[in-house]
């Protein structure tokens, strides 16, 4: 919509001499001269029709169209002026954004944020987790943890962490034995992708050399963290990332009910190819020290 309205300085200028009551202190404001003040408001109230200031002798009062007008402009002002303070304040900050899988940032990247923090108060994490192949252009991300076999071609790739999976439950069920194993519901994860690779079931009972039970009891799940959750509600004994459950091995949450562990893939870390912006090179190098930190 086509709106008709008179100059901003116009504006600018009557706002400021209402808010001082002064011609003079208006003009030593907006850093101009106080006719030029008395030139922009005479302006204004013509373009209006109407006389929005009473002169008087080292003074001016509103009328009553003043009156009315300025707590509007002065609201919009005040309004304008917030927005652009927190829109500088925040380009004032860096922001570094990263890409994992819903797992992943819930399990390993979330309880590593406060130290986070701490080292680098300056720079503000934006976590994007999403299971979906998040490009790294379109999506406006820094960083992207890709768990895979690769290649990730276009782009700076360095290994993060290998992965290794093994069953885990809650002591309660005390699973001491193959039959005691064969006797819980066993959590499953769906991986979304197929691959021969994929930690599963059937590759544990082959490494373990025990048979496949023919119809176990199952609990399946499509995210790998509720399949955790429910390994640690004494649900059953889930195939899991020793990474991502490190905690609640170390706090007694969980136990590792039986060997072996097979490998999964590896998490690696991407970012554009020559990247030079010195908060993610700070982030991609924290990321790095956190996985090597691991036992």
């Amino acid at each position: 919509m086509f709106r008709r309205l008179p100059p901003l300085s116009a504006l600018r200028a009557f706002e400021a001499a209402a808010r001082h009551g002064s011609f003079k202190q208006a003009a030593q404001e907006l850093a101009v001269t106080p006719t030029a003040i008395s030139h922009q408001i005479r302006a204004l109230e013509e373009h209006a029709g109407l006389a929005l200031f009473e002169r008087r002798t080292r003074k001016v009062a509103l009328t009553d169209p003043g009156a009315q007008l300025y707590p509007v402009l002065r609201d919009g002002f005040d309004a304008f002026a917030a927005v652009m303070e927190r829109l500088t304040r925040r380009r004032s900050r860096a922001q570094v954004t990263i890409s994992a899988t819903i797992a992943f940032t819930a399990r390993w990247l979330v309880p590593r944020v406060a130290a986070f923090r701490m080292l680098h108060p300056q720079i503000d994490l934006w976590l994007l987790a999403s299971d979906d192949v998040v490009d790294l252009d379109t999506a406006d991300v820094d960083i992207a943890i890709r768990y895979g076999a690769g290649p990730y071609p276009g782009f700076d790739v360095v290994p993060l962490l290998a992965d290794r999976f093994a069953p885990v439950s809650n002591p309660m069920l005390k699973v001491e034995s193959a039959a005691d194993l064969v006797q819980r519901p066993l959590i499953d994860c769906q991986w979304r992708r197929r691959h021969p690779g994929n930690p599963t079931w059937v590759r544990w009972f082959a490494a373990a050399g025990l048979p496949e039970p023919e119809e176990p009891p199952l609990l399946r799940f499509s995210d790998e963290s509720h399949a955790i959750q429910a390994a640690v509600a004494g649900q059953g004994v889930a195939l899991v990332s020793l990474a991502l459950v490190k905690d609640e091995l170390a706090a007694g949450q969980l136990i590792q009910a039986l060997g072996p562990s097979i490998p999964g893939f590896r998490h690696h870390l991407l970012t554009r190819e020559d990247e030079t912006n010195v908060a993610v090179t700070a982030v991609a190098g924290w990321l790095l020290s956190e996985a090597e930190a691991l036992p």
